[in-house]
């Protein structure tokens, strides 16, 4: 019998150390995750938190910042909430994005870079968002 796969639990931008500052930034400040703990590591870097998981690792695992190719992988997804104060933020901070309504469905997809070139898909469930809009609370 395989493993059963439940979830995504992180993902790790491998960077270069003075890389990590930036990045730090981009994904508290303009993606608003929280900084938490990371237990002592051989490389620096941090962890990066929605509420108590961390979902994105920033180490500094190489010496110079990587090739801004990203090989087989094309992009990394998130859940997201909050469409209009997302939108603020990238523009507050500079940061290009496209958007992408998903045809069929209640998602809108938000893309973006971080600065060393990963590009993250951020997705709006819109119907929650109404709600939220609205004052009302979506159903768990």
């Amino acid at each position: 019998m395989s493993a059963a796969i439940s979830a995504l639990h992180h993902f790790t931008v491998g960077c270069a150390p003075g890389d990590l500052p930036v990045l730090l930034d981009f994904y508290t400040r303009v993606l608003g995750l929280k900084e938490g703990f990371r237990p002592a590591l051989r490389h620096p870097g941090h962890w990066l938190y929605v509420g108590d998981q961390a979902i994105i690792h920033l180490n500094a695992l190489h010496s110079s910042t990587p090739s801004r190719t990203g090989g087989a992988l094309d992009h990394v997804a998130l859940k997201a909430e909050g469409l209009h104060r997302m939108r603020r933020a990238l523009n507050a901070a500079r940061v290009p994005f496209s958007e992408s309504p998903l045809a069929g469905t209640h998602l809108h997809q938000v893309f973006v870079e971080d600065p060393l070139g990963v590009k993250v898909e951020l997705n709006f469930d819109l119907s929650r968002e109404a709600l939220v809009d609205e004052g009302r609370r979506p159903a768990q």
